[in-house]
């Protein structure tokens, strides 16, 4: 899992430098934005009988520029968890089962014209995504199962699709994300940041 954060790590760095390393045209806008976003898991489906509530954190860095605003291209990288049902533990010979995600998105955003905009600016958003998830689930058994504990991996493909709010800086942002076997809504609160604004 330490190899393919690492992986991912650099080829988004490699994306950034390349978004930086010329300067758009003069009569061109455009903007860069890094945010970080923290929030719930709910598993659906299979997933939800054999996991119980998770979390999730990410990194997203998403561009815009006057020729397709409102519209933000993003991509992103995350951490989930989610940890064993006790239900799931009674009837089984599982000691400990918990799943550990790692999930990139790319995709687009769509701002609406805001709601409010005298005192505090509310624009709904909608948003999707294609995603790749690299799965890492621990299998613990009982001692008396005469089972041996083990690792599983795996990596699935998928897509998400979301709405919500947000006041530019800060988003709450609730979204469907179908992996197969692995269908779960995600819960995130966004602090979003202007890395590069150019006019």
């Amino acid at each position: 899992m330490n190899k393919t954060f690492t992986y991912i790590f650099l080829v988004i760095l490699i994306l950034q430098t390349n978004m930086f390393a010329e300067k758009p045209p003069a009569n061109r806008a455009t903007g860069f934005f890094v945010a970080i976003g923290v929030g719930p898991r709910l598993p659906l489906g299979n997933f939800s009988k054999t996991t119980d509530v998770g979390y999730g954190l990410n990194v997203e860095f998403s561009y815009t520029d006057n020729e397709f605003i409102p519209v933000f291209l993003y991509a992103n990288v995350g951490f989930e968890q989610y940890p064993g049902s006790q239900n799931y533990f009674q009837e089984t010979d599982y000691s400990n089962f918990h799943t550990n995600a790692l999930p990139v998105n790319i995709g687009a955003r769509y701002y609406f014209a805001p709601l409010l905009e005298n005192v505090v600016l509310f624009m709904p958003i909608i948003q999707a995504s294609a995603s790749y998830t690299y799965f890492q689930t621990l299998n613990e058994f009982d001692q008396n199962a005469g089972r041996n504990n083990f690792l599983e991996d795996s990596h699935k493909f998928g897509f998400s699709a979301g709405a919500g709010i947000s006041m530019f800086m800060l988003e709450l942002l609730a979204s469907y994300n179908y992996v197969p076997d692995n269908q779960f809504i995600s819960v995130d609160l966004k602090v979003r940041i202007p890395l590069y604004i150019n006019f």
